[in-house]
C-alpha cells in the first residue's frame, strides 16, 4: 500500500503523518520532526515536512 502525503493540507495532523511515512507516534513527537502546537492539538506543517525528508535524502545519499 502507498500512502501519499495530502497536497491539499497546509499543515497534517500526527496520525497523518504516521500514516504517510510509517512511522510511530514518538517519532512524530520527536524534536526532530518540526511542528507547532496549538492548544493541546499538534501540526506538522506541510513544508517542514517536505524540508525535512529532502534533508533525510541529502544525508542518506
Amino acid at each position: 500500500m502507498t500512502t501519499t502525503l495530502p497536497t491539499t493540507h497546509r499543515a497534517l495532523t500526527v496520525p497523518e503523518v504516521m500514516e504517510a511515512l510509517s512511522l510511530s507516534r514518538f517519532k512524530v513527537y520527536s524534536r526532530e520532526l518540526p511542528s507547532i502546537t496549538i492548544g493541546r492539538a499538534r501540526r506538522i506543517p506541510a513544508d517542514s515536512l517536505r524540508t525535512f525528508m529532502e534533508t533525510k535524502l541529502e544525508e542518506a545519499a
